[in-house]
């Protein structure tokens, strides 16, 4: 299958052509779910995948699925995808980098009239980010189930705009009702988003599961006051509750190391005034780890934390639940198709749990699913700095290439 190896350089044209939608003078990428950036990203896919004779159907929530029949359309399709919107100060690969590996396979077997046993879809989850509208992983958490379409439609950003008022707005909320495109198998690749690969000079992470994350919003309610005239016994500062649970967070974490950690990502102070007391803090809470069981206690410290350091400043304090998402340990019969392929390039593979949600971690509750990592330099992400190498972009989209067709394979009669 020699003439099936993938063009590393129209590769890395597309990353390079819809890097400069929603580019940042700095070099990053804003391309936030909704936004006018994130349609004209969509609206280049659906030029693409349109070019290649794919039928495209959007569902209500505005997922984008691009279907390329097989030989057996009796068949569920073996999905390839992951997503296209970034952080306000992204880079250029997270996400991107799978939804135009799938497109590449697409590209390279229309231009060998190869024809999969089973139908292929690629995939576009809205909204995998959850830098503007809270949870992350949305559109991929509505197909799975989790999420109600009414819920989901209800979220709100930052200045107020709810999600199905957004997606109205840049004409992508389709007719197709959530999970109601098929779908058999999904593979994903992915930046890794951490140290790992590089460190080791490994070139695929075979990815055996998603860890548990748990995110919360925390308010704490103290009094605004005078800061020359209102001593420090008397004062009720939410920014100082704000700061405990900071540490008290990362304590958390640190004690339950290696595989645990805590953050605190997000802070909003009011009044946010140079004399006045602080005397409301709103922030956002992210704990993960492998077992459902350690996240319990870390989640039963967080309240304990609340509780307590909200008791000891004299502040009213609110603990809400926003994300649950449970371990997830991807399907051995995927996680063998990685190996295959490979070893049949000869790459160097390191297998890993994933530290960060990605839309696999939910259809993996569904269909068959696992992932693949390439390394990214310096461990960054979510950063504009954020870089892959095109030779690991292009060993990442064959390894996606001989994995899909690898499963595919299996899927004949005759195998």
């Amino acid at each position: 299958m020699s003439n099936l190896t993938i063009n590393a350089e129209r590769l890395w044209d597309s990353l390079t052509e819809t890097a400069a939608i929603g580019a940042t003078p700095d070099g990053g990428i804003a391309r936030l779910t909704l936004s006018d950036e994130d349609r004209r990203v969509r609206d280049w896919l659906r030029t693409q995948v349109e070019a290649l004779g794919c039928t495209l159907t959007v569902d209500a929530v505005g997922n984008m699925f691009a279907l390329r029949p097989g030989r057996n359309p009796d068949l569920k399709p073996i999905a390839l995808g992951s997503h296209l919107d970034t952080q306000p100060t992204g880079g250029k690969f997270d996400g991107v980098l799978g939804v135009l590996a799938g497109l590449e396979v697409l590209r390279t077997l229309d231009g060998a009239g190869y024809v999969t046993e089973a139908p292929l879809l690629l995939v576009n989850w809205t909204n995998e980010e959850g830098a503007r509208f809270a949870p992350a992983m949305l559109g991929s958490g509505v197909y799975a189930g989790i999420y109600a379409v009414d819920w989901a439609e209800a979220r709100q950003d930052s200045a107020g705009t709810r999600f199905g008022a957004a997606l109205d707005a840049i004409g992508y909320r389709g007719a197709a009702a959530p999970g109601s495109v098929p779908c058999g198998a999904m593979f994903e690749l992915h930046i890794e988003q951490g140290p790992i690969l590089e460190a080791e000079g490994a070139t695929i992470g075979v990815v055996q599961g998603v860890q548990g994350m748990r995110w919360y919003e925390v308010t704490l309610e103290g009094q605004s006051a005078h800061t020359g005239s209102t001593p420090m016994p008397l004062r009720r500062n939410a920014l100082i509750g704000a700061a405990r649970l900071v540490e008290a967070v990362d304590a958390t974490a640190r004690a339950h190391a290696p595989d645990a950690v805590g953050t605190i990502g997000h802070l909003t102070v009011t009044p946010n005034s140079n004399n006045v007391i602080p005397g409301h803090v709103f922030l956002t809470v992210d704990l993960r780890h492998p077992q459902d069981a350690v996240l319990d206690t870390m989640e039963a410290a967080l309240e304990a934390a609340v509780a307590r350091i909200g008791a000891k400043l004299g502040l009213e304090t609110r603990l809400k639940s926003i994300a649950r998402t449970a371990p997830v340990a991807f399907d051995p019969g995927c996680i063998a198709s990685v190996r295959r392929a490979a070893e049949k390039g000869s790459h160097a593979t390191r297998d890993m749990v994933s530290g960060a949600g990605h839309d696999a971690a939910h259809v993996a509750g569904l269909v068959p699913t696992t992932m693949v990592f390439v390394p990214s330099a310096g461990g960054l992400s979510h950063n504009l700095a954020e870089s892959t190498a095109p030779s690991e972009c292009a060993v990442g989209a064959q390894v996606l290439r001989d994995t899909m067709l690898d499963y595919d394979a299996r899927q004949s009669p005759a195998a």
